[in-house]
């Protein structure tokens, strides 16, 4: 059983689309996480500089850098960063396959995905 006196994983929430970011990060609020929502990856990746996660999970297909590709610049500031990914987006997975074939590992989730499952596969990492 976890400490209560620990501090909580931080976790960054990253999604282009703010209301998903927001929600998911007070869903893991809620399951002892102190979680920061994102809607800009490169605000993420900002952030990390500062004060690294020990989680992130986010969206693949986004403007700007695609989750595969915050995750590999994330994974350089916090090499023990766990990362999962997501998205609803058919064709995004080939970006995280081209990823895996070289040598990232990283764990991928499809949208939607029920909160409690979500949580799970996170402590799962």
């Amino acid at each position: 059983m976890k400490n209560p006196f620990e501090s909580h994983p931080r976790i960054f929430v990253v999604d282009d689309e703010p209301d998903i970011a927001q929600m998911l990060a007070v869903i893991l609020q809620m399951n002892l996480f102190d979680a920061t929502p994102f809607s800009d990856p490169l605000v993420a990746l900002e952030a990390s500089g500062k004060l690294a996660p020990e989680y992130v999970i986010s969206d693949i297909v986004m403007p700007g850098m695609s989750g595969v590709e915050l995750a590999i610049a994330l994974r350089k500031e916090a090499p023990n960063c766990k990362v999962l990914l997501f998205t609803g987006h058919a064709g995004a997975t080939e970006l995280l396959k081209d990823a895996i074939a070289a040598g990232h590992d990283f764990r991928f989730v499809e949208k939607p995905i029920h909160p409690k499952a979500l949580v799970e596969v996170i402590r799962s990492l």
